[in-house]
This record gives C-alpha cells, sequence and structure tokens, in this order.
C-alpha cells in the first residue's frame, strides 16, 4: 500500500516547512514535531506511514528515538528515513543500526526523497 501519512520530526522550522511543501506538492499528508515527546504523541494519534526524521534536536536525539520507535511492537513496522545534514558515513551506518530503512542528507532533493517514499509503497 502506498503511502500517505508522513510525519516529519524536525526542530527547525525551515527544514519542516521546505519537507512539508515538497511532500504536499506531490499529494502527501504531512504532520509535524519537533522533539522526541512531540513525535511519540504524534505517532499515538495519528499513526503515519512513515517518518522522517532529523539527528540534531533538544532531548532525545534522532537516534534515540528510532531505536525507542523501532522496539515498539506497536509502532515497529512504521518505516523511518533519517533526513538530517549529518553527512558522515559512519552517521548514515548508525543510524541504520538503529533500525531506520533509510538515509537522506540536507539540503533534501525532492525527486530523491519522492522516488524513495514510492519505493516503499
Amino acid at each position: 500500500m502506498p503511502v500517505q501519512k508522513v510525519l516529519i520530526v524536525d526542530d527547525s522550522k525551515t527544514e519542516t516547512f521546505l519537507i512539508t511543501a515538497i511532500l504536499q506538492q506531490h499529494g502527501f499528508m504531512v504532520a509535524s514535531a519537533e522533539d522526541a515527546q512531540e513525535a511519540m504523541d504524534r505517532i499515538a494519534t495519528e499513526r503515519p506511514e512513515l517518518i522522517l526524521m532529523d539527528v540534531v534536536m533538544p532531548g532525545r536525539n534522532g537516534f534515540q528515538l528510532t531505536r525507542t520507535i523501532t522496539r515498539t511492537a506497536e509502532y515497529a513496522d512504521i518505516p523511518i528515513f533519517f533526513c538530517t545534514s549529518k553527512d558522515l558515513e559512519t552517521d548514515r551506518v548508525w543510524g541504520l543500526r538503529q533500525g531506520a530503512r533509510d538515509y537522506i542528507t540536507k539540503p533534501v532533493n525532492a525527486a530523491e526523497l519522492i522516488a524513495k517514499i514510492k519505493a516503499l509503497g
């Protein structure tokens, strides 16, 4: 089943705005959260079909939050893509080891993002 609902977890309002615009232009419904607690609340109430996760955030970082989500039975099936400015290979490897399905670096290439999302469905 194709992805329709996406949750963006990013503390940057600018990045959230830009990614939201890309997704909405392609017909996705988008919700956002600025930190781990808000993200968990949104996941519980809105049940996204994909999570785009930043790494650097206040409180729990994206690696920690991804571990929490992927190890929670009721949410473990929600795919997570890291979407971050951290572009070292060690970051990419660590992110995937935390349970993410993919790792995209910022600035986001719209065509690449949409292609990766469509490949899920």
